[in-house]
């Protein structure tokens, strides 16, 4: 299954939208956006790839304001979708989520696939704190 055009563009429209708000700060405006693209898709949104994106744009927002349950459920979501089991930037965040919630035994785990899938750069634009932790549990 495909979307419409029209469906796509729009979402693309929003998502794009939402990706310059939040590179300028504006954090809230931007996940209204990204809210606004995830009510264009239609149910069961979980099946369609767009809400893969959606998802993880969602979470990011979430995960920068400190509103860690919400990003969770966020990047949970995202892992259900199409292509985000194994997507090391999804386990990387749902990673650092389950870290800040101190629930390291999953932390570990999600970061680990994070690093088998994308390997130690991707730990490179995050706090040190996460791969610091990661070298605890495994060898790097």
């Amino acid at each position: 299954m495909q979307l419409s055009d029209f469906t796509y563009s729009a979402i693309q429209t929003l998502c794009r939208q939402g990706d310059e708000l939040a590179k300028a700060g504006d954090l809230e405006t931007a996940k209204q956006q990204y809210l606004a693209a995830l009510r264009l898709l239609p149910d069961p949104a979980r099946e369609w790839e767009a809400a893969t994106w959606i998802y993880v744009a969602l979470g990011d927002v979430h995960y920068k304001t400190n509103h860690f349950e919400k990003a969770f459920k966020c990047f949970f979501n995202a892992v259900q979708c199409p292509k985000g089991l194994g997507n090391p930037y999804i386990h990387l965040r749902l990673g650092q989520v389950y870290y800040e919630q101190e629930n390291f035994d999953k932390a570990a785990d999600e970061l680990s696939r994070a690093y088998m899938g994308g390997g130690i750069e991707i730990f490179m634009e995050d706090d040190p704190k996460y791969l610091e932790f990661l070298e605890t549990r495994m060898r790097i």
